[in-house]
C-alpha cells in the first residue's frame, strides 16, 4: 500500500512537472529568439555517423526582416487557412486522409502551427506519441502565441535544405542576400523546397521545382499581405480577404 502511494505521488509530480515545463518553455519563447531546435543537433548527429562536415546555418531575424512575400508564399505552399483556423485545419486534415485511403501519394494535413510546434519542441517521426505531443504544442502556442510569432517562429526554424535553417540562412546561402531582400519568385521558389528541403533545392531548382514555384505564385494572388501584429483578418469584408485593425 505504501509503495502505490510512493508511485503515485511520482507520477502526480512527473504529470505536474511535464506541465509546468512545457507550459514555461513556450511563454518563455513566447519572446525569446529560438536559436536552436531538437532538428539542428539531430542532423548534426547524422552528419557525423557519415562522416560529413558539419553544418549548421542559421541566423535569427525578426519578421519586419524578412521579405514581406516570404509569409504569403509558405502560406500559398503550405496552409492556406493559417490565419482562419486555430492550429488545426480539419479540412485539409480529412482531404489528406482521404486521399490516402484511397492509395494515393500520401498527403500530410499538418499546419503551419503545427508544424512550428514539431521544429521547436519535438523530433521528427509519426508515433502516435510523438503526433500527440504536436497536438499539445499546437494547442499552447496557438493560445499563447499571436500568428505573427508563429510565423516567426516558423520562418526562422525550418529546414530549407541541407544544414541550412531559416530563412535569413537560405537567403545568405542560395541567393546570396538577406531574408529582407528576397524577391517575389525567390520566396516561391523557396517554399516550393519545403514538402522536402533535403530532396528538393532553391540554389539548383530542377524543372520540377520551377513548375511548383509558378503554381505557388499563382496561389500568392489570391492571399492578401500578412498582417502586422495588432491587425487581424477578417475574410468577409472581401472575397480576397483585408486586414483591418
Amino acid at each position: 500500500m505504501i509503495r502505490l502511494n510512493i508511485i503515485g505521488r511520482i507520477i502526480r509530480w512527473m504529470v505536474v512537472a511535464f506541465f509546468g515545463s512545457t507550459i514555461l518553455a513556450v511563454v518563455a519563447l513566447r519572446f525569446i529568439p529560438v536559436y536552436f531546435t531538437p532538428l539542428m543537433f539531430i542532423r548534426c548527429a547524422e552528419q557525423a555517423s557519415k562522416g560529413e562536415r558539419l553544418k549548421m546555418h542559421h541566423h535569427w531575424v525578426p519578421l519586419e526582416e524578412i521579405s514581406r512575400h516570404m509569409p504569403v508564399a509558405v502560406m500559398a505552399s503550405e496552409d492556406q487557412r493559417f490565419l482562419l483556423h486555430h492550429g488545426f485545419d480539419y479540412k485539409a486534415i480529412e482531404k489528406a486522409a482521404k486521399s490516402n485511403m484511397q492509395g494515393k501519394k500520401i498527403r500530410g494535413g499538418s499546419t503551419i502551427s503545427q508544424q512550428t510546434a514539431k521544429n521547436v519542441f519535438l523530433w521528427p517521426g509519426r508515433s502516435w506519441v510523438r503526433k500527440g505531443l504536436e497536438a499539445y504544442f499546437t494547442v499552447l502556442i496557438e493560445f499563447m502565441w499571436s500568428k505573427q510569432r508563429i510565423m516567426e517562429v516558423y520562418l526562422n526554424s525550418i529546414e530549407m535544405g541541407p544544414g541550412i535553417y531559416g530563412v535569413e540562412a537560405v537567403a545568405q546561402d542560395n541567393f546570396g542576400k538577406k531574408a529582407s531582400e528576397l524577391f517575389r519568385d525567390e520566396c516561391a521558389l523557396i517554399a516550393a523546397t519545403l514538402p522536402n528541403p533535403l530532396r528538393f533545392s532553391s540554389k539548383n531548382p530542377s524543372a520540377y521545382m520551377q513548375k511548383r514555384k509558378r503554381q505557388i505564385e499563382r496561389q500568392m494572388k489570391f492571399i492578401p499581405s500578412f498582417p502586422k501584429e495588432g491587425e487581424d483578418y477578417d475574410p468577409k469584408t472581401s472575397s480576397g480577404g483585408v486586414y483591418r485593425k
